[in-house]
Order: C-alpha cells, then structure tokens, then sequence
C-alpha cells in the first residue's frame, strides 16, 4: 500500500485538474480490475466464472454482471490509431526514400502516379487506413500543414511532440502505461526480464540540473532518432516474412523538482 501510494499521487493528481472525482474512478478501477483478471488469471485458458473473479477482485458479482452487459471500451482502438499515426510520422522521418540525404524529411505531395507522395506514404505502413483519414487526423493535429503548391509539410511538432491535448492524452496513457508494465513485470519476476535504468542526484544546484537536462535532451533526442531509422530498415526487410509480430517502446524521461519538495514526499509516504 505503501508503493501504490507513491504511485498514484501524480496519478491522482492529473485526475483532479481533469475534473475526475473518487467516485468515477472507483467505477473504472472496478472495471479493470475485472479485465486484468479476466484476460491474465485464467485456468488452463478457460474463461473465468463471475464467482472466480469476485474472489480474485473483490469486486461484487452484481458489479462484474454490469460490467461484463456494458462490454469493451474504445481505449484499444485509440491506441491503434494512434500508433498508426506515429508510425507514418516515423516513415517519413527515417525511410530513405521519403528523406533527403541529410535525412530531413521530404515535401510530399497528396498524390503521384509515378513520384512518391502521402498516399504511398501510409500505403507503406498500412493499407486498411484511409490516407485521406491519416492526413485529416495529422493536419488537425498540426503536425502536417500544406504549402501553397499543394506539397505537405512535416512539422518540428511531429519529432518533439505535440501540444494539442487529445494527442498529448493519448501519448501520456500509452508511454506511461508501457513504462509502468514493464516496471511491473521486472518486479514480479525473479530475473528482470526488461532494460530499466535510472541515474538521479538529489543535491545539485539549479545551474547544474540545467546542463545535465540540456546534455540529456539532446542525446536522448539523437538516441531515439537512431533507433527509429533502425527500427524503420528492420521492418521495410522483414516484410513479406511469415512469422510472429511483436512491437516494443523504448521511453526516456527526465525529472526535476527542488529537494525540499522530494523530501516531503518521502516523509508522507
């Protein structure tokens, strides 16, 4: 109770500037916790009873007959597409073909016949999406405009981020999910299956966070870049290759705050 309760302060805290009281959100938990169990605790692959659930849980069998009639969110969806979208913007920075050789992104137009364009753009990544839905979602977003002779810009927002908050949700439940699972993972299991570091100093003076933020900015900026232009080659090659799928995030993250505070914090928990 103790950990759980370092980790849902900043939880909590987001949930209260969203307008998110207890009460909503003890709905929620109850539901997920009726999925967890459901798709991570079954016997012998064999779906659950209502009554090995309300063991499992403590969620009242009324409650899981409620939850279960209601049926699935749309939480799995969201995050398809917005992997989708992620994964054009990640294209178009690292595939040669949509790059120039300094590895700047290219102008695109819409459509070509004999020249690349947007359209071959999402083709390459995904042909059960519409490009015109692709580019409607992206240019809402920002992070393409267009130019005056129809050809489509990536913007710097589509590599630091964008600040429209649809998108900055969505980022916020995918990393910090993916961070929190692997977390969990390498703390249920005797070997810690998955790469997790951290280096913190707790007495630096400001001027000196400073430039271990700056230094950490710009190499884990070039880090990811790297990776994404390896990830992007590695999956142009395997295509057409029978055989199983897995995707994977890797996330950096830096953190600062004045000392008093984080003493404070350790004395509450």
């Amino acid at each position: 109770m103790r950990v759980l309760r370092g980790l849902l302060r900043p939880l909590v805290r987001t949930m209260i500037v969203r307008g998110l009281t207890a009460p909503a959100i003890y709905g929620l938990l109850k539901r997920v916790y009726v999925e967890v169990a459901e798709e991570s605790f079954r016997l012998d692959d064999k779906p659950l009873t209502d009554s090995r659930i309300a063991l499992l849980t403590g969620v009242h069998r009324k409650d899981i007959r409620t939850i279960k009639a209601e049926g699935s969110d749309a939480t799995g969806q969201t995050r398809r597409n917005s992997a989708l979208l992620a994964t054009v913007i990640g294209q178009w920075m690292s595939a040669p073909e949509f790059s120039d050789s300094n590895g700047t992104p290219v102008l695109l137009p819409r459509q070509a016949d004999n020249a690349l364009s947007f359209e071959a753009l999402v083709r390459s990544v995904s042909r059960d999406v519409r490009p015109r839905t692709v580019l409607d979602e992206l240019q809402n977003a920002g992070l393409i405009t267009e130019s005056r002779d129809g050809l489509l810009r990536l913007e710097a927002e589509a590599i630091v981020g964008t600040g429209n908050t649809p998108d900055k949700e969505a980022f916020f439940a995918a990393n910090v999910g993916d961070h929190l699972a692997a977390a969990t993972e390498n703390l249920l299991a005797d070997t810690p299956p998955f790469f997790e570091r951290a280096v913190f100093y707790n007495q630096l003076p400001p001027d000196a966070v400073d430039a271990v933020e700056t230094a950490a900015r710009a190499q884990a900026q070039t880090l990811l870049e790297d990776l994404n232009k390896q990830s992007s080659d590695l999956h142009r090659a395997s295509k057409g290759n029978d055989g199983p799928r897995q995707r994977y995030r890797l996330g950096i993250y830096f953190y600062r705050e004045d000392a008093a505070d984080a003493e404070e914090k350790v004395q509450d928990q």
